[in-house]
């Protein structure tokens, strides 16, 4: 029979020997947490150096502004490529992000269940599959042959239903993260329900959605296939919204199918470009939205003036 000393220290033994093996166990979770964020960062940081060291001799005031010249001397620039990427993915963004994140708040506070409901959800997800040559085949049926002409608004389209998913699936997810009890805390108040989603629920969700806007953005930014069967390019500042105009994506692909130095190094500039035209956007939106704290005053103030 052990005694009550014998009977604390085997006890005592046992917990340091748990929290030993359970300190350890974090230890090698941890290292090979970082060790996989290392690994992804390799071949981002592989990409990243090849692009700024061949793009970076490319920049210059008349490569950001001013038309390809020849392909062959490499004179000119990607100045039409620039402002057609920002119109159109511009006109996407104001498509998709008022559809994308309606329909998260939607099926995230309306639609609780229901046979819509798993509908939407599942053609949500086989759109965010779907191959985006086929979305820019679809366009060119719909928008090219009904208008007669490549064009911005079919581009655009195109751009919109690769985004739509994106943004919708990102804000249902997010919307479903705040606690019940923010929202119960307004209905305590007497708030309408499209208030409290709009007003306190969206609010408190909004880095994510702001997230999945710019992940949306992002994605379509750099998409070829769709633009080749719609807005086609050309060499040529924007000329309207029924007209072809060109895109960075585009001149990177054409450019990078010559055989000619000076071609290569302007496809190496575009995609710099690029990188550097969605950094620029990731950022601002993270310091206009996210770092602006929410005003529950100001809120509450909003929502009086609107019972008024």
């Amino acid at each position: 029979m052990r005694s009550a000393a014998e009977r604390k220290q085997i006890v005592q033994d046992a917990v340091l020997r748990t929290n030993a093996r359970r300190k350890l166990i974090d230890r090698v979770v941890t290292w090979a947490t970082v060790g996989c964020v290392a690994l992804a960062l390799i071949p981002l940081g592989s990409i990243m150096f090849e692009v700024v060291k061949n793009g970076a001799p490319a920049l210059s005031a008349e490569f950001l502004t001013q038309p390809q010249g020849s392909i062959v001397r490499g004179g000119g620039g990607i100045g039409p490529a620039i402002q057609g990427t920002l119109i159109v993915v511009a006109f996407a963004s104001l498509i998709a992000v008022p559809v994308g994140v309606l329909g998260g708040i939607y099926l995230s506070e309306y639609a609780v269940g229901g046979r819509f409901a798993y509908f939407v959800r599942f053609f949500n997800n086989v759109m965010t599959g779907l191959p985006s040559i086929v979305v820019g085949i679809v366009g060119y049926i719909i928008l090219v042959l009904t208008v007669g002409s490549f064009n911005v608004t079919a581009g655009a389209v195109a751009l919109s239903i690769i985004m739509i998913p994106i943004v919708l699936g990102v804000t249902e997810e997010t919307m479903k993260l705040v606690p019940n009890s923010v929202r119960e805390a307004g209905h305590s108040l007497g708030i309408p329900k499209w208030k409290v989603t709009m007003f306190i629920t969206l609010t408190s969700a909004k880095n994510g959605v702001i997230t999945g806007i710019v992940l949306g953005i992002s994605r379509i930014a750099g998409e070829t296939a769709p633009l080749i069967m719609t807005i086609l390019g050309t060499s040529l500042f924007f000329q309207g919204f029924f007209g072809p105009v060109d895109a960075i994506p585009l001149r990177v692909w054409r450019l990078s199918a010559q055989p000619y130095e000076a071609s290569h190094q302007f496809a190496w500039g575009g995609a710099l470009v690029l990188i550097l035209m969605v950094l620029s956007l990731s950022i601002a939106l993270r310091y206009l939205v996210l770092e602006k704290k929410f005003n529950f005053k100001q809120l509450g103030n909003e929502v009086g003036k609107t019972q008024k």
